[in-house]
Parts: C-alpha cells; structure tokens; sequence
C-alpha cells in the first residue's frame, strides 16, 4: 500500500461495518460522497443509496475464512478495518484479529489497494495509569488476549504500509460497552474510591467516523504507516462523566471516598462479577493520551466534547439502560 494520494471518491470498504464504530464509519463516508462504500458483513446482500448519493454495498465474507476474501478489494481504493473480536476466547482472538487482518492485508496488496486503515484499541497499552501518553512514549504491554491479537494485527498493518488508530473509550448511540458498564457498576455500588480524580481519553462514535473518514481522506505527502491516538483532545475527568448519568439519566452519583480502591474493587467484583480487572481500571484510574496528531493530520476539528456529544446521545442511553439498575450490593449503601 503506498498511500500516495488521499482517497475522496472511489470505492472504499469497511469490514466491520455492522458494528458500532464500522457503523458510523459507513455513514460517515456515505455523507462525504464516496461513490461506493462497500461493507463487509458475515451477512451480506443489499445496496441503498447513501446521503452523499453514492451506493452502500453490503457484501458477505468472513475473516476466518480466507477464500471468501478473493475479489472482495477488486476496485477499491481505500479499507478501513474496524472488525474485531473483544471476547476471551485465546483462539478465536488469534483466528480473528491477527490471522483475518493478516487475510485481509494479503487480498488489499493484490487489488492494489491505496490506503489501508486499522481501526485498533488504546488498550494494547495494558493496564495503566497513563497520563498524557503519545503514540510512542510508551511499550505496549496488552493484558489480554484480545488487545494482544489486535496487537499483532497493528504490526502486521504497519509493516504493510498502512494506518493505525488507537481510540481508549467511545460513546453514543450504539455503545455497548463504556457507558452501560459505568452505569451498571454505579446503579449496583453507587461508591466511588478515595483519592484524586482519574481522567480518561473519551469521544464520540461520531467524531471517530470523521478521524477515519478524514485519514482515509487525507493527502499522501505524510507517511502513512503511522499510529494515532483517536481520541478528544481533552481528557474528561470521571466526575464530570458520573455527574452526567446523573444529571441525565437519573443513575446514582456516588458517594466518594467512603472505601478505599481495594475495598471498591472488592464490592464491584461481587456486584458486577463480568467486569474485569483490567476493565475497572479503565474505568477508575488515569487513562488518556495524547490526541493531537490525528486532528493535525486530518485536518479535522475533534468537535465539541463529551458534555455536547453526550447530551445529543442521552435519549438513546435513556432506552439502552432502562431497567439496568440493580439493588446495591451489601456493604455499599
């Protein structure tokens, strides 16, 4: 891949557009008058016209299975990977994320494609805290078998030539994991831990489409085989964070400072047993890097922030977590 020249019409595809962040990826492009946008999807079939009145083309094909990739990338341009396995399976991880990306590459190189972007996880960094953290100040150490595939993935992807973004925690409508689960862990222990304020690298699904969308866009006179953070600039403090499922969604905000972060832990491990460790740490203590690069490089504002894009995503948050709260847990009222 040599990304030589931006990509702003053409054919481009999306493997993963089905999901949350492949979803609003597609959009994205749809608007910006891609002349095909061609989905990838283990269920495919179907075109529409899209907003900017190019064609949304879904096809079938399935990372695992190579031979179903032969002539997916016939004529495009652009691949935005957004595809990804997040379970704990160790196989499936490996089949999915390192093996179909590797799969996925080999089909781009012989069609000839132009630019390749991965959308990856901030997680392969492992478990923090990280405190303004650029994309190479520091060695990623993944803590699990998902982040440590999608690892490999990365390499594989920059080695060819092509893009990686790592976002930390995403939002809207959509979302299945960062605000559901902060929502579940407060509706169940409505405590926070003593000590300071974490901070976390935050944005919208939305905004992260345009950072795709604006990197497959963007002219060649770059090197293309770069790392970038896709994340606001501003990180947001977690109070500002739990004031607004309060303030919107009715949750609980939680009393600080009563236990200590072993005693939390210990209280969310038994109310929320399917939260790991890794995962309360993301959600409690310092996570945010460095997001400037990819803005620069795009030529993108990174928007509003969290309180304006939340607000505009509340009523879908609203629907999503009715009925989520549960009894707090013993120890925690």
């Amino acid at each position: 891949m040599s990304g030589s020249s931006g990509v702003t019409s053409g054919v481009v595809l999306v493997c993963g557009g089905g999901g949350f962040i492949g979803r609003a990826v597609v959009g994205e492009l749809a608007g910006r008058g891609v002349v095909e946008v061609r989905v990838l999807a283990r269920r495919g079939g179907g075109a529409a016209v899209g907003a900017g009145g190019g064609v949304v083309r879904h096809v079938c094909a399935d990372l695992t299975r190579p031979g179903t990739l032969r002539g997916l990338c016939s004529g495009v341009e652009a691949v935005v990977h957004a595809a990804s396995y997040v379970g704990r399976d160790p196989v499936r991880c490996e089949a999915v994320n390192h093996r179909g990306t590797l799969a996925l590459l080999a089909e781009a190189r012989r069609a000839g494609v132009e630019r390749f972007v991965y959308v990856s996880t901030a997680s392969v960094y492992g478990t923090g805290p990280h405190r303004g953290v650029g994309e190479e100040a520091v060695v990623p150490r993944p803590a699990s078998a998902a982040s440590a595939s999608r690892l490999r993935a990365e390499r594989a992807v920059l080695e060819a030539g092509g893009s990686v973004l790592r976002p930390h925690l995403v939002y809207g409508a959509g979302d299945e994991w960062f605000l559901p689960a902060l929502a579940r862990l407060v509706a169940r222990v409505p405590l926070w831990p003593s000590g300071p304020v974490s901070l976390s690298s935050v944005i919208a699904v939305g905004d992260l489409a345009r950072g795709v969308a604006g990197l497959v866009g963007a002219p060649g006179d770059g090197d293309p085989s770069r790392v970038y953070h896709a994340v606001h600039p501003r990180p947001v403090p977690m109070d500002e964070v739990l004031l607004a499922l309060h303030h919107r969604l009715g949750l609980p905000f939680p009393r600080v400072g009563e236990v200590s972060v072993q005693e939390h832990r210990a209280l969310v491990a038994r109310a929320v047993p399917g939260l790991s460790g890794h995962q309360y740490a993301l959600l409690t203590q310092d996570h945010w890097y460095r997001g400037d690069r990819l803005w620069a490089r795009v030529g993108e504002d990174p928007g509003p922030g969290f309180a304006a894009r939340f607000a505009e995503a509340a009523g879908w948050y609203a629907g999503r977590l009715a009925g989520e709260a549960r009894p707090g847990v013993p120890g925690a009222r």
